[in-house]
């Protein structure tokens, strides 16, 4: 279970990371190309969700890497996983059915991570 649980962190730490890398350094323009949903929503809020990912997808490896403060890698999977459900209610309510998939995946994984280094194999 522990090398499932760290193929899971990895992948989504890069998923987080990269996603989370590219709201906060691409210009608002460029990210509305790729992703609509930016355009309703003030420039600030946009990098604070990029900078939540960021930090996030650190976190899922950081802590458990270099074993200090390893409790914080499953608070950042379930801080991912809500961000993720916040996301799936968000594209919900504007009827961006389309983007849903991705949201709701990230998110059970995320919810997967953190239970399982709480309850299947912690630290």
């Amino acid at each position: 279970m522990n090398v499932i649980l760290w193929i899971v962190q990895v992948l989504l730490a890069a998923a987080f990371v990269l996603a989370g890398a590219m709201k906060l350094s691409r210009p608002i323009d460029s990210l509305a190309k790729r992703m609509t949903w930016v355009n309703p929503l003030p420039v600030a809020v946009v990098r604070f969700i990029g900078l939540s990912e960021l930090l996030g997808g650190i976190g899922l490896l950081l802590p458990a890497i270099t074993g200090v403060d390893a409790w914080l890698t499953p608070l950042a999977a379930v801080c991912l996983a809500f961000v993720m459900l916040l996301a799936a209610i968000f594209h919900i309510a504007r009827r961006e059915l389309s983007k849903l998939p991705s949201s709701v995946v990230l998110g059970v994984l995320a919810a997967f991570a953190a239970y399982g280094r709480v309850v299947l194999a912690p630290f």
